[in-house]
């Protein structure tokens, strides 16, 4: 059976209910963002008009034509590996960038942001689970990052972001979401951050439970929320 947009959202709304209950936590403390890089630009526009304020892109190339049409509504993220040279293509159009990983990305952010007369909030993305498959700092190069990037005041790190192996089990994924909160626990506890770091960017179509259950306070879904469209 295929199920609607609006039965989408709102199986995703239980399921985040029931996990967050399971936790102890609000429903309030965790945003869902609507990654729409498999769907097409018409499917974008349901979404918003749907009630979903947050949309998630991965490539400025797949992104552009949606963005230009929608780019007023909504909040925008980009979640996907940034290349230095897209930087110019992002910046202010996007609030959030979930992936920054290396100084050379947080220079070049800092560059067109303080050109824009903007700031910019980024998640550190971290690769908790150490597979070499995946993008991201590893857990013990963080705090001499945030160090590094001390200086670079139109860079905002409000948050950390990892991605777990896709496991046919989601149980699996809890150590990697969990070591992802406990980092960030240690981090304040250095106060290497002007504001103490707040949000988990953790969890996807396939885990997005045990990320909520772990500490998650932003969940990525794809296919489980907005679906998937060939050729999109």
């Amino acid at each position: 059976m295929v199920l609607t947009l609006q039965e989408r959202i709102a199986d995703v709304e239980g399921r985040v209910a029931r996990a967050c209950a399971a936790s102890g936590r609000d429903v309030s403390d965790v945003k869902v963002i609507a990654v729409t890089k498999y769907v097409s630009l018409k499917t974008v526009a349901a979404v918003l008009e749907a009630g979903l304020e947050d949309i998630a892109e991965s490539r400025w190339q797949d992104a552009e034509h949606k963005w230009k049409a929608l780019g007023d509504k909504g909040t925008w993220h980009f979640i996907g590996h940034l290349q230095t040279n897209k930087v110019k293509d992002v910046i202010g159009k996007f609030e959030y960038i979930h992936s920054l990983d290396r100084l050379s990305l947080a220079k070049e952010l800092h560059k067109k942001a303080d050109a824009a007369g903007i700031t910019v909030k980024v998640f550190l993305q971290v690769n908790i689970s150490g597979e070499d498959t995946k993008f991201g700092l590893p857990p013990e190069a963080v705090p001499g990052f945030l160090r590094e990037i001390a200086s670079l005041h139109r860079v905002k790190v409000i948050g950390l972001m990892t991605m777990a192996p896709h496991e046919g089990d989601p149980e699996l994924t809890r150590p990697v979401f969990r070591g992802l909160r406990e980092l960030r626990d240690e981090l304040n506890l250095l106060a290497l951050t002007p504001e103490p770091i707040q949000e988990l960017s953790m969890g996807m179509s396939n885990d997005f439970e045990v990320a909520i259950q772990e500490g998650a306070t932003q969940v990525r879904l794809g296919t489980v929320l907005v679906g998937h469209e060939e050729g999109a």
